[in-house]
């Protein structure tokens, strides 16, 4: 009865549970990394000193490595997210304004299973296609070319096609949000295709781009698995796996450099409104 009479306490008993989980595990985890970056390690046990400090972010700021990892990988991610909006934007915009019911249906079973697979399963098998005298070289040889092999160019494939399905779902949905109807307006007031798409569809997708680059932004900028698969060159994921057994501070120190990078990204693609579009 008092549960009938108090909605709020209603919501507050089915929310505690989740909401004590993300308190605990998720935001307890993020202070401990936090809390971690400003300790330090002892050269000589190798143990962690509890004690403020500033070196980890001064060591990340004068080590060129760090800089360069950081930049490639801030370039990856921005690449593999440009690609994605290339190869997505088309096939949701057929999916969303041309293409049947029947045909919509299938292609949107196309797009999701992928995503029924396991990732490492995915990784692994482009390890494959990539490599040496591998399907993707059997494939070009009569062709007298030859593929990419193991590097930058490499993990930019890989990525692309991991979070492909991320990004066409997001534009896919805020293109069918965009009414019929404003096409038609736009066609009677003498508007071509093009400046229909151009002034009319363009901005109205936006918010949905901006929804999808978050997914694939963020999942490039700390992946370390594809990287150590299919390429020897390093990125910040890498580093920091690497860095966890040598020296847990500094690495705790490099990861809220994707952090703070994913936090401006936020930041920015909310101005765009794709929070709304999700």
């Amino acid at each position: 009865m008092w549960l009938h009479r108090h909605p709020r306490g209603r919501l507050g008993l089915i929310l505690a549970l989740p909401l004590a989980w993300l308190v605990v595990a998720y935001l307890g985890s993020l202070l401990v990394l936090f809390l971690n970056a400003f300790w330090s390690r002892d050269p000589f046990t190798s143990l962690v000193v509890r004690e403020f400090t500033l070196d980890n972010f001064v060591e990340l700021l004068v080590t060129e490595v760090y800089r360069t990892v950081m930049f490639r990988t801030i370039a990856m991610a921005a690449l593999v997210t440009l690609t994605c909006i290339v190869l997505a934007y088309p096939i949701a915009y057929y999916m969303a304004k041309v293409a049947s019911r029947r045909i919509r249906g299938m292609l949107a079973v196309a797009v999701l299973m992928p995503l029924w697979a396991s990732y490492l399963v995915k990784a692994y098998s482009w390890r494959l296609i990539l490599s040496e005298e591998g399907v993707l070289d059997w494939v070009l040889e009569p062709f007298g070319l030859k593929g990419p092999g193991f590097g930058d160019v490499a993990v930019w494939l890989v990525f692309t096609y991991l979070w492909l399905p991320y990004m066409i779902l997001p534009i896919y949905a805020g293109l069918e949000r965009i009414p019929d109807s404003l096409l038609e307006a736009s066609s009677d007031l003498g508007g071509r295709g093009w400046t229909t798409f151009r002034r009319v569809i363009l901005p109205l997708s936006i918010p949905a781009v901006a929804a999808g680059s978050i997914f694939t932004f963020s999942l490039t900028l700390g992946d370390y698995i594809v990287p150590g698969l299919v390429s020897t060159t390093q990125f910040i994921g890498n580093v920091i796996f690497v860095n966890v057994a040598q020296d847990l501070p500094l690495a705790a120190a490099y990861s809220l450099v994707p952090l703070a990078i994913v936090l401006i990204y936020l930041y920015l693609v909310r101005r765009l409104g794709a929070f709304e579009a999700l």
